[in-house]
């Protein structure tokens, strides 16, 4: 399921007061489950051209969703009520799993590092089987 969301082209998601951009999306953001109710808040307010509709999907939440999710996500998958990530922790490090809980909005790493990309590869495609 999409979600769509305004967002500053400074930075920042428009806020529910509808004046005010926070840094992070957040549940005080105003989300729209359409492109076009999104479309029509975005015609009522100044300054529409430094606003851009963006669409939050499953495979983009931890970005948005999981502010503690550290790192570089590398590829997503959702698996019920949890996406399932592909992270590098920090620049150089090992690649860990992430199991983000869209329900709770907690983060667990996998306790077992991956050196490469073709081992975190496989490890990822059978996960949860």
């Amino acid at each position: 399921m999409s979600i769509f969301a305004l967002q500053s082209l400074a930075g920042g998601f428009l806020d529910e007061d509808l004046q005010h951009f926070n840094k992070k999306f957040d549940d005080w953001c105003i989300q729209f489950d359409n492109y076009e109710d999104a479309m029509d808040i975005m015609q009522t307010l100044e300054n529409q051209e430094a606003i851009d509709i963006v669409e939050i999907t499953p495979l983009t939440y931890p970005k948005y969703f999981f502010t503690s999710l550290q790192g570089t996500v590398y590829t997503t998958r959702q698996i019920e009520d949890k996406i399932i990530c592909v992270v590098e922790p920090y620049m150089g490090s090992s690649f860990k799993i992430a199991i983000c809980d869209l329900k709770t909005k907690k983060v667990t790493l996998t306790k077992t590092s991956y050196k490469n990309i073709p081992s975190v590869e496989s490890a990822f495609a059978n996960f949860g089987e």
